[in-house]
């Protein structure tokens, strides 16, 4: 029985000719728990097309205080910026759940494929779009929802990008998604737990109930979700 980790999602809407031409100039890299892949300022010599796992940029203010801006998984890539001109790194980009298995392509490279046009640049610019639709809609649910639908929207999202039922999730990382102390996540969390949609243990989050868990956010969930679906090619 195959043990391989599942295609990226962007990569595997691909035409297969396309795909083929970019995985022979890719190469395999896992990352562990809070593996650096960019830092803040840092230049973006590759990308990454995760398989497995989440990857995560945070900004960090100057006070040391710090927030996650994405969660990064089987459905996207990291370093997308690249190709909108990016060179260097807005964001603290690390692995989060572990391990993250991703294909990786030296930027030059994917710029130039980019420019190609075709299949990869029409997939990256679909994927760009949904990005901004997902970052406007963080930062209204942050204002406007409470703790408890936005930590269920979170686990969501994880739930979706790690592709397993099982995650590893630290409180400490959980109160930096969602912009709240550890004592409040361990709170919300617990409440979760009672009514039977998770367990976690141990920095372990496992999904229970998918189907409550969903009726426990917001309906920004279901954008954030409807926007990084990938159309079958």
């Amino acid at each position: 029985m195959s043990t391989a980790p599942p295609e990226n999602r962007l990569l595997a809407a691909l035409p297969p000719a396309d795909l083929a031409r970019l995985l022979a100039r890719m190469t395999d890299v896992t990352f562990g728990h809070k593996d650096l892949v960019y830092r803040t300022g840092g230049p973006i010599d590759f990308v990454y097309f995760p398989r497995g796992g989440i990857i995560s940029a945070v900004v960090i203010m100057d006070d040391g205080a710090s927030a996650e801006v994405a969660a990064i998984g089987l459905e996207g890539m990291v370093g997308v910026s690249a190709a909108l001109g990016g060179t260097a790194s807005a964001e603290q980009v690390f692995c989060q759940v572990f391990p993250a298995e991703c294909r990786k392509m030296p930027v030059a490279e994917f710029v130039a494929e980019f420019a190609r046009g075709g299949a990869l640049h029409d997939i990256v610019s679909r994927y760009v779009r949904a990005a901004l639709i997902v970052s406007a809609r963080q930062t209204a649910c942050n204002a406007l929802h409470s703790v408890d639908e936005r930590c269920a929207r979170w686990l969501l999202q994880c739930h979706d990008a790690s592709g397993t039922d099982k995650f590893p999730l630290t409180h400490e990382f959980l109160a930096v998604m969602l912009g709240v102390r550890r004592a409040t996540v361990t709170v919300t969390a617990g409440q979760l737990q009672t009514a039977g949609l998770i367990a976690y243990k141990h920095g372990r989050v496992t999904v229970l109930d998918r189907a409550r868990l969903e009726e426990a956010t917001c309906e920004c969930y279901a954008v954030i979700r409807s926007a990084f679906r990938v159309p079958a090619r």
